[in-house]
């Protein structure tokens, strides 16, 4: 025997899905919010462990550069989570990208914190782990800041 479908009316299922679609929105926004939220305490946190100068840098371009402990070498650490390392030669040239990043889903402001004191205390050890990248590109941060 068929199942029988139950009548409804289109108005009450218009009401029926609006009321879902407003609970959906609703959910969005506050995970939007929270996610706004934890960015936000990681940018702070890193921004109190950068020097002046690299403070300035991140404010105006979302990126700054650091010195290898070992080698001397200059970084960029751009503004992300992953592939945003970048081996900077005299010239202000990407010589190479490093990718690595620390274990777990961190915000973007805690991983770029944690590539800053790697370089900056083991550069060398950092770089054994570390998964190199030809980097064709520039750099996303050096592009002109969004206004």
């Amino acid at each position: 025997m068929p199942a029988r479908l139950r009548e409804v009316s289109l108005s009450a299922a218009l009401k029926r899905a609006a009321g879902t679609l407003r609970v959906t929105l609703a959910a969005i926004w506050d995970r939007w919010k929270a996610y706004e939220r934890v960015e936000a305490r990681g940018i702070a946190l890193m921004s109190a462990w950068l020097s002046t100068e690299q403070r300035a840098q991140f404010e105006q371009y979302r990126r700054f550069d650091v010195i290898g402990s070992d080698s001397g070498k200059r970084y960029r650490i751009c503004y992300g989570t992953s592939t945003n390392v970048y081996e900077i030669d005299g010239s202000d040239c990407v010589v190479l990208g490093w990718c690595f990043r620390p274990v777990g889903c961190l915000a973007a402001g805690d991983v770029m914190l944690a590539q800053k004191i790697a370089l900056e205390t083991n550069e060398r050890a950092t770089l054994m782990v570390a998964k190199p990248f030809p980097s064709f590109l520039r750099p996303r941060a050096n592009l002109p800041p969004v206004s």
